[in-house]
């Protein structure tokens, strides 16, 4: 068979739209402006969903059904935790005004990255203010709709 350079591989790097979506609607949807560009294998897409590119060629545009839990895996418990409201205006941004479903982005302690959770309450209470963030990918055990357009394989 002849070698194809427009044929995805596990380390291509690729220019592509593509939209992640599960029951609440789109969480990543490049096709509404720049498309993304990427290396497979170097983290920015999970590695369960980079085997769907496996094979596509340059120009496909496919969709995906992912099932449950096999995109981001299981939802953990664990990953949703308490945080002192202080913590919250030191690590996050002094000035903005944060709302429940808003998605904060917050400093590696290394400094050098970052992670992101989803800010799901607020209380009040005796103890203090507090803030209550899912730190598990929005589509963690959930179906996962993947739909791509392969623009370009270097």
């Amino acid at each position: 068979m002849p070698f194809d350079s427009r044929c995805v591989k596990d380390d291509s790097f690729l220019t592509l739209h593509y939209r992640l979506s599960g029951p609440e609607g789109d969480v990543i949807n490049t096709f509404e402006g720049q498309p993304a560009t990427l290396t497979l294998g170097s983290g920015v897409l999970s590695p369960a969903i980079e085997k769907y590119l496996i094979g596509l060629n340059e120009g496909d545009r496919s969709i995906f059904q992912i099932p449950e839990n096999a995109a981001f895996g299981n939802r953990n418990p664990d990953m949703v935790q308490w945080m002192d409201a202080k913590v919250l205006r030191q690590m996050g941004d002094p000035l903005e005004n944060y709302q429940i479903g808003d998605v904060v982005q917050f400093p590696t302690p290394d400094g050098n990255g970052s992670f992101a959770g989803i800010l799901r309450q607020f209380r009040a209470d005796e103890q203090g203010e507090a803030v209550l963030f899912d730190f598990n990918h929005p589509l963690a055990g959930k179906c996962v709709s993947f739909e791509v357009q392969v623009i370009g394989i270097l």
